[in-house]
């Protein structure tokens, strides 16, 4: 396992013990992380569905916004950024009790915004949940 992954790994256990929103994030797993790109999986629990029993739309924003800086903390400027533009496309459900697999990539980065793209998919099947794309500020 590599520095990266570890580090993620942490970042992602302290999540349990914040207080607010991003905790919903403690149930994400981290595969890998090289820089710019990270790989996670996550369980469909009940806790992450929608009255249909599928994975909620605000946590699918939640994981892109989330993975999507996890992966720019991988890169040589480390910096996490502040969003200024999010956009996900739905493609199809994930039930309640299917694996999930989230990898973000750091498409480009500037002197002051970063472009990265999530892919949130199916573990068994492969078949495409769901794509964000993250815009972010980095300052100066």
């Amino acid at each position: 396992m590599s520095g990266m992954t570890q580090k993620l790994r942490e970042i992602v256990k302290s999540f349990a013990s914040v207080r607010g929103f991003d905790r919903v994030v403690e149930k994400v797993t981290v595969i890998s992380a090289v820089p710019g790109k990270v790989v996670c999986e996550m369980k469909v629990e009940e806790e992450h569905t929608n009255k249909m029993g599928t994975l909620h739309g605000g946590l699918t924003a939640t994981l892109v916004d989330n993975i999507s800086t996890m992966a720019l903390l991988c890169t040589e400027r480390g910096a996490p950024g502040v969003s200024v533009d999010m956009n996900i496309t739905y493609m199809s459900p994930a039930k309640m009790g299917e694996e999930i697999v989230i990898t973000a990539h750091v498409l480009k980065q500037g002197k002051t915004l970063a472009f990265s793209s999530v892919d949130l998919t199916n573990k068994a099947t492969g078949k495409l949940i769901a794509q964000g794309r993250h815009t972010k500020h980095l300052g100066n």
